[in-house]
């Protein structure tokens, strides 16, 4: 079994228990993934079918080696918890269970070219009349020494559009009819995007 799913993220609900409590859901669509390879300690799954005429030779190749009729369109690697699945086989939601705790890795909403304020959080300059540095990050290094700026340095750029991982989500319910995932709390990315659901084995942050 692995100890994860590719998904695809539909949006947000919010889910009651029976004493009426309200508890905000993020609603994956959590596999069915094939089994595409199986490896020494990792699984490679498949979520998805991309057209043939968009699928190279190399994809068709890999996927037909595994008894797949299709090319997957996403393909992700997954630790393997116990016995490993065969090569074809499918992996459901049902590896999931209520109350689990998980982690979701996605992509981040892409905000554009943004300044340190947005980007970093910086406190920018004064708000007062006649000022012209409200939004600025100010200094950005010595002219003497070392006469350059540091590499690294908190600049104005692109913001968002990357790789994160939201670590300690709970599962609050499984519907595996319709391969769906609910899980407290929100996750990165925007409607429809691609995450990925594992299993998380020690604390996190939030713990």
């Amino acid at each position: 079994m692995t100890n994860g799913l590719i998904g695809r993220k539909l949006g947000m609900t919010r889910v009651f228990a029976e004493d009426g409590t309200a508890t905000p859901v993020t609603v994956i669509e959590a596999g069915p993934c094939a089994v595409v390879q199986v490896k020494t300690d990792t699984v490679q799954l498949g979520f998805g079918a991309l057209k043939a005429k968009r699928a190279s030779k190399a994809a068709l190749g890999h996927a037909k080696a595994a008894g797949l009729e299709v090319a997957p369109r996403v393909i992700r690697e997954f630790d393997v918890v116990g016995e490993a699945p065969a090569a074809g086989s499918t992996v459901t939601v049902e590896i999931f269970a209520p109350g689990e705790r998980v982690k979701v890795t996605g992509t981040t909403k892409g905000k554009g070219f943004q300044g340190v304020v947005k980007r970093y959080g910086f406190g920018g300059g004064p708000a007062s009349h006649g000022n012209t540095r409200h939004r600025k990050p100010g200094s950005i290094g010595p002219g003497t020494n070392p006469s350059r700026v540091i590499k690294g340095k908190k600049m104005p750029g692109h913001h968002g559009a990357a790789r994160h991982t939201e670590l300690g989500l709970t599962v609050v319910q499984v519907d595996a009819e319709r391969n769906l995932l609910f899980v407290r709390g929100a996750i990165p990315g925007s409607k429809n995007g691609i995450v990925t659901v594992s299993k998380q084995g020690g604390k996190s942050r939030h713990d």
